[in-house]
């Protein structure tokens, strides 16, 4: 990727949240290993205020919960953002994304829900966005949002 990802998500009309999401526990936002950055689950939050709270397949369609998705990965992206300092050219890329999806019980398709948060990391990172993944159904997540990520980036 030639542009730098600050120049990137300013293309894509993407503004990092100020301050990333804080953790609601006794567990960090960011854990660095070796040239590997954990991010916990990130869920869709803006500005303080859950946003998409519901359960696909009764009250949240597929393209809410794309857009819920893709907001977790925006929050994934400020995690990162923070935990290099401003620095994201020292990231090099998405090794994995795990998505959780509230989904009512004959919901099946959370690989669509999560293709929000992973076509953004491709268009964010290029080929470097590419990633691993998972997509999980789950009877319930905190406080009723429709969806959480994890991910995986490895650092320069």
């Amino acid at each position: 990727m030639n542009q730098s990802l600050k120049e990137r998500l300013r293309e894509l009309g993407i503004e990092l949240p100020q301050s990333a999401p804080k953790p609601g526990a006794n567990f960090l936002p960011v854990k660095k290993v070796g040239n590997l950055l954990y991010v916990s689950g990130q869920v869709p939050v803006l500005d303080g205020v859950d946003q998409y709270v519901g359960k696909l397949g009764r009250n949240v369609t597929i393209e809410e919960g794309q857009a819920a998705a893709r907001l977790c990965a925006v929050n994934m992206l400020a995690q990162v953002d923070r935990a290099v300092e401003g620095d994201l050219s020292r990231v090099a890329g998405c090794v994995r994304l795990g998505g959780f999806v509230n989904a009512a019980e004959d919901f099946t398709d959370h690989p669509k829900v999560i293709n929000g948060a992973s076509d953004l990391m491709v268009a964010v990172l290029g080929d470097a966005g590419r990633h691993t993944r998972a997509a999980v159904g789950c009877i319930s997540l905190p406080r009723g949002v429709a969806v959480e990520l994890d991910g995986i980036f490895e650092l320069k």
